[in-house]
């Protein structure tokens, strides 16, 4: 099956993701050697995996310093090769803060991280136990951190390396609802039981992240392994997409987290 081919099974603007994993997979085929990716999201983990699995030379597994990590690091490797958890050059880092004085949020932390002009394919999951937070990184960016950046927000700051991820606080509850498409506005809808037109609002609004990017297109579609965050509402992740109902509705499995 040729790229053209494989390209239409996925969303035309994940097209130049193909292209890079692609890239990755003839690099470790041609040079016999893992080859290892930036921070994935489970979309983009999904993609990568279908086109390894059309290998029969190179393998790929991914790690994301948790069991339950969003973003990990996948290594694409040889038959022969068995990964070893340095492969993935993962650090956590544990923000030292004064906890009684002073309040840390998820949105501030990653503001910081992308105001210091970091992509999000260079950090993965921001974590934390509801007052204790960590951040997984690569070690390269450890110590650019460690080195450039001592606050966030107007809270002062220290990065302190750790051994071990915590277990976060994060109550994902399954549902299993219709929608009348896969459009993003009906899910948003279905998920938080908010009307069509809010949601659609919502979306327009900018206060919609699908795989946490910004998007304003309430048409845009969903597909399984997505990932969105609605502000003030909460997280979904798109386990299955089923059949279609007698009324030509389709079937959808997704974890909700409630803000």
């Amino acid at each position: 099956m040729d790229d053209q081919n494989i390209k239409q099974h996925f969303r035309p603007d994940e097209a130049a993701l193909i292209d890079q994993i692609n890239d990755w997979i003839a690099t470790a085929t041609a040079q016999y050697r893992p080859v290892l990716t930036s921070f994935l999201n489970p979309r983009q983990r999904h993609i990568a995996q279908t086109l390894a699995n059309r290998s029969d030379e190179i393998k790929a597994a991914s790690a994301g310093g948790w069991p339950g990590a969003e973003m990990q690091r996948l290594l694409f490797y040889p038959n022969y090769y068995q990964p070893q958890p340095a492969d993935f050059d993962l650090q956590v880092l544990a923000v030292d803060y004064p906890t009684k004085f002073a309040e840390l949020h998820h949105r501030q932390i990653m503001g910081t991280l992308l105001g210091e002009g970091m992509a999000r394919e260079a950090f993965g999951d921001i974590l934390t136990d509801g007052t204790h937070w960590q951040v997984v990184v690569t070690s390269e960016m450890a110590r650019f951190l460690r080195q450039n950046v001592n606050h966030i927000g107007r809270v002062k700051i220290k990065w302190l390396a750790v051994d071990q991820a915590l277990t976060p606080v994060e109550d994902w509850e399954e549902l299993t609802t219709t929608v009348t498409s896969m459009r993003l506005d009906s899910v948003v809808a279905a998920g938080f039981n908010y009307s069509r037109n809010r949601a659609k609002q919502l979306i327009e609004r900018g206060l919609v992240r699908l795989n946490w990017e910004e998007t304003t297109r309430p048409d845009y579609p969903i597909v399984e392994h997505d990932l969105l965050s609605v502000r003030h509402a909460g997280r979904l992740r798109i386990d299955v997409i089923g059949g279609k109902t007698r009324k030509q509705k389709n079937m959808v499995k997704m974890s909700v987290v409630r803000a």
